[in-house]
């Protein structure tokens, strides 16, 4: 090429095809070369067509012929950071997934749409004196478009005022904002500006007739104010409508400036101050290991195993605070369902304005709001579900993982990843700390502290030398024998009469939703099932109506047997509703707070339903997994679990961990205050040592028995897993398909690699696509991930026109 030589940018473009699945040459224009840096976005053309990509290399050659311009900039601010795109690369090699995909996974809902950037001009930047006459043109071409210019149009029409367009947003004279499809946009008020001196309003409110008194009034008010005052506020405050401000902005004594205002949705919460502790001794050595690991300034791991109420939250502020001193940012992970007002509370209490929430309750424009505070940063500590690992932070020090054994830190959707993965990368390429906390942790991570990988850091203690709740199991076959049909055992019937009496509080835990499990004919034996899943139908009383849980499918309560026209048609198992209509029968009067999925959908019905039972508006919180854990209650003393062994029946590696797991963290709701507490465990399967260990919270046996039947069966922590799941709406392609996969991989991987395989999933059908299943076992191999890889990406660009799907799901959670 003669002249100039081009720069490339490589980048990946959003084209749902394996095929397109890697980074493509474009020309960086002149004009825009100043803008684009590895992170950002970009239109670029594509066939014909216009497309979003990432920027994820530059380079001063290429091997294509011809190569096509970036048409535009769509971030003045990349809002992907250089790590966060290897980490892309990384995530795509080691979950299988497509690169654009990886990339996506890191952005909030609202900047993965298409969108255009407006730049508009500030007061500040009209009022620069010292502007050469192009720097001059520029603000004058966006006084005239008060809504703003989109930012390629100002770029292409001003392209010799690139440099100063830079300059002037970073000195605040111009701003930009972002328009999008779904109107996620920067939220604005109107502010009311004085444009006269203080000393000049007295001789001025003397020129107004008689009939502007509304005038007078807002001028002497605003007399008073150094600060531009909110309209909404000031008419508020004067009880006047907004003609009068109108009359004196048309009279240029007083301005209307548009301000940014943060959609904080913690902004009129009333926070609890934060409240100097003293720490226990065992708090205060492990705060010692973790801020001496801060001060080496080199990545390192731990595990701090602490009992339920050994005071893990204050251990985790704590070390925060230690971090943020040296200058450093930290991230914390708590799971979805912990993610309550009253954790959140004790972080915002502790840093303030300094902290960002990130979960799936804020909508998507607060949502949004707090990312980019981050991006931009504002804010030095991030409090959020599992996407909040992706949180674009420049210098990392600390990554709490609260709670890490739950499952929800692994993503079920495309990629899925685990967050206590993505941790640990970002630690290393951030030489920061992680925390793994838990009182129940996962085989994985306890297994790798046993072996040294992590640090291993113990709290045995609860805060205050208060005892570990008593626990006792009763065996409901026994009661049925006894003549006892009711679902309260008797001794959990007397305990809640008793904590009524005194008027103290019960959470009662059920592992499941809805009013009923299933619906059943007496007469011939036919349950209600669901017509697209291979699944029962679950009742919800509420509204009278059946369920899918897997595909939203919903039917009216049936008053006869579709089968067979009986009217004996029964509803069999136990879900919430129908444990709460029992607890109303047999303990009349009972104040009972219900905590579901079908209870909490409303955004802020979560956090009302616990200030409610937090204020004893009830005597009972009933739920299902959502109330297990991080509720911290000081009138709570009872624990009671319905139906404790709903998972052991589950086809899954994981149902005896699960089931420990929970029993335990819901057994340390109770008696964490003053009062002491007491857990009764209702099952049908007492001798399983889930349950014998979980009544006495013995962690260490619990993991020498789990570990026992793993290493037997070949199951994590001693293999890895990768689960291959066919779907298709016929059933002979999905096996065909299956078959041929599973004969693939056993000629291509090494014979130390173990395929179980292909079955029919334990759900054979959802949502009227057949699916079947392998699973792939491996120690170590390095070279099993690059194989799965290339033969996943080759089994969908061969099979684009047959309806069949493969999903490759790498370390699954579940194997359903």
């Amino acid at each position: 090429m003669e002249g100039k030589a081009n720069v490339y940018a490589g980048i990946v473009v959003d084209v749902p095809h394996v095929d397109t699945d890697r980074a493509f040459d474009y020309i960086v224009p002149d004009e825009l070369a100043p803008w684009i840096q590895i992170g950002s976005r970009v239109s670029v053309p594509f066939g014909n067509r216009l497309l979003q990509g990432y920027v994820v290399q530059f380079k001063e050659q290429t091997e294509l012929a011809k190569v096509k311009d970036i048409k535009e900039i769509l971030d003045i601010t990349p809002p992907l950071t250089g790590e966060l795109v290897a980490l892309g690369h990384w995530l795509s090699n080691t979950y299988i997934c497509r690169l654009y995909s990886a990339m996506q996974v890191m952005l909030p809902a609202s900047l993965r749409s298409q969108y255009k950037k407006k730049v508009r001009v500030t007061s500040e930047g009209q009022n620069q004196p010292l502007l050469l006459p192009g720097e001059r043109e520029i603000f004058n071409y966006l006084g005239v478009h008060p809504d703003g210019v989109e930012l390629d149009l100002l770029v292409r029409k001003f392209p010799e005022q690139t440099a100063f367009l830079l300059k002037a947003e970073r000195e605040g004279w111009v701003e930009t904002s972002q328009v999008v499809k779904d109107k996620i946009t920067r939220k604005t008020l109107l502010y009311v500006k004085k444009k006269v001196k203080d000393e000049q309003i007295p001789g001025l409110v003397e020129q107004l007739s008689k009939q502007a008194e509304r005038q007078k009034e807002v001028m002497l008010y605003l007399q008073d104010h150094e600060h531009p005052l909110a309209l909404r506020d000031l008419l508020s405050e004067l009880g006047i409508s907004s003609s009068a401000v109108k009359s004196l902005v048309a009279k240029d004594w007083l301005e209307l400036v548009e301000v940014e205002e943060r959609r904080d949705p913690y902004a009129n919460k009333k926070l609890e101050k934060d409240q100097q502790v003293e720490y226990t001794p065992e708090q205060q050595e492990v705060i010692l290991e973790i801020d001496t690991a801060l001060n080496a300034g080199e990545h390192a791991g731990f595990l701090l195993h602490g009992v339920t109420g050994s005071g893990k939250t204050e251990v985790y502020l704590e070390t925060i605070s230690h971090c943020l001193a040296q200058g450093r940012e930290a991230i914390v992970l708590v799971p979805e369902i912990s993610l309550t007002p009253q954790m959140v509370n004790r972080f915002k209490a502790r840093f303030g304005d300094r902290v960002a929430v990130m979960h799936s309750r804020l909508s998507q424009g607060e949502r949004y709001d707090e990312w980019r505070m981050i991006r931009d940063g504002k804010v030095s500590v991030v409090v959020g579900a599992r996407s909040a690992i992706f949180a674009p932070f420049t210098n990392l020090g600390l990554i709490i993982i609260d709670e890490e054994h739950e499952s929800s830190y692994k993503q079920e959707e495309t990629p899925r990843y685990h967050a206590r993965d993505i941790a640990m990368k970002r630690a290393q390429y951030h030489k920061g700390v992680v925390v793994l906390g838990s009182a129940t942790p996962a085989m994985e991570s306890y297994d790798l502290a046993q072996r040294g990988k992590l640090g291993l850091l113990t709290m045995v203690k609860r805060v205050g030398e208060r005892p570990l709740p008593s626990t006792a199991i009763v065996d409901m076959r026994e009661e049925l024998r006894e003549g006892n049909r009711t679902m309260f055992s008797r001794q959990l019937s007397q305990a809640i009469q008793e904590r009524l009496q005194r008027k103290e509080q019960i959470v009662i835990f059920l592992n499941r939703r809805g009013f009923s499990t299933f619906v059943m004919c007496r007469s011939c034996g036919h349950s209600l099932q669901c017509p697209h899943c291979d699944i029962s139908l679950t009742y919800h009383r509420n509204n009278r109506t059946v369920r899918c849980h897997y595909c939203g499918h919903a039917e009216v309560e049936p008053d006869s047997c579709p089968s067979c026209g009986s009217n004996h048609i029964r509803f069999f198992g136990t879900g919430t509703q129908k444990v709460e209509e029992e607890l109303s029968k047999y303990f009349p009067g009972i104040r009972v707070i219900r905590m579901d999925i079908d209870t909490t959908t409303k955004k802020g019905s979560h956090e009302k339903l616990l200030q409610q039972f937090r204020e004893h508006q009830g005597d009972v919180l009933l739920g299902t997994q959502m109330i297990a854990k991080g509720l911290d209650f000081p009138k709570v003393t009872l624990v009671g679990v319905i139906a404790a062994d709903t998972i052991l029946g589950m086809p899954d590696f994981r149902a005896a961990e699960k089931t420990f797991q929970l029993l335990t963290q819901v057994a340390g709701r109770a008696g964490r205050h003053e009062l002491p507490g007491e857990t009764i465990i209702q099952t049908y399967n007492p001798e399983h040592y889930s349950i014998q260990y979980a009544k006495t919270h013995d962690y260490q046996g619990f993991f020498s028995m789990e570990a026992k039947h793993r290493f037997e069966k070949g199951y994590p922590p001693f293999s890895r897993l990768i689960l291959f799941t066919f779907s298709s709406p016929q059933v002979p392609l999905a096996i065909k398909k299956a078959n041929d996969w599973a004969k693939k991989l056993r000629q291509t991987l090494p014979s130390s690699v173990f395929i179980l395989g292909p079955i029919a999933s334990p759900i054979p059908r959802v949502k009227d696509r057949y699916r079947f299943q392998c699973v792939l076992k491996y120690r170590n191999e390095k070279e099993v991930l690059p194989i799965v890889k290339k033969l996943s990406d080759a089994f969908v660009s061969q099979n684009k026109k047959d309806e069949v799907e493969l999903a490759v799901d790498v370390n699954p959670q579940v194997l359903m």
